[in-house]
């Protein structure tokens, strides 16, 4: 578990960091963000990145404040078998959205309309720390292409249901939201020819 207590002076450190750390993603990604950088915006020094969110991973999903962890939320739905996954994945997604916890996940989806590095953040988190660890887990081929079609689903689902309001997506039922998206889910994750190139 990364440390959450503050050294002696250092009052809202950890908050100005998580606050670096959301800018420096949104504006280049996760690939391209450093510690270093993270902690150059923040103006500390990059040990104190690492001291207080311990890794790269650590400071993306602090900087995220998604109401879930994704090593931990994940297996239990892979546990089940490929039967029924995609279904599976959309509900969790649904219910975690729609609960008091996922009141930061909503506003996130919201500022993606007015922000750029809100959008990058959204897509680079459910791409890389969710649909990719899905994707990998199944062991099939092009398994970034996979979680990028299936990210492509869930965040457009996030949208017009959450922020362009569309029905009847935005008063829909999660168990039927689920039965709607779920079998193409399915279909990125398990279907060999799903990611099959033209030509």
């Amino acid at each position: 578990m990364p440390r959450t207590g503050r050294r002696p002076g250092q009052g809202g450190t950890r908050e100005k960091i998580a606050a670096a750390a959301r800018a420096q993603f949104g504006k280049l990604g996760y690939e391209r963000t450093t510690i270093r950088g993270i902690g150059r915006a923040a103006r500390v020094d990059p040990k104190l990145v690492l001291h207080y969110f311990e890794s790269k991973d650590g400071v993306f999903q602090a900087a995220m404040e998604f109401p879930f962890d994704p090593a931990d939320a994940i297996p239990p739905l892979l546990a089940a078998g490929l039967d029924g996954l995609g279904i599976r994945l959309a509900r969790f997604f649904i219910d975690v959205w729609d609960s008091p916890a996922g009141a930061r996940a909503q506003a996130l989806v919201r500022s993606v309309v007015a922000s750029s590095e809100a959008a990058a953040l959204m897509r680079d988190f459910v791409r890389r720390e969710v649909l990719a660890r899905v994707a990998e887990a199944l062991e099939l081929e092009d398994p970034e292409v996979r979680a990028s079609l299936a990210a492509s689903q869930l965040v457009g689902l996030a949208m017009l249901r959450y922020v362009v309001k569309v029905e009847p997506l935005a008063s829909a039922p999660p168990a039927q939201i689920a039965a709607w998206i779920g079998p193409t889910l399915q279909r990125y994750f398990t279907d060999p020819n799903a990611t099959t190139r033209p030509g």
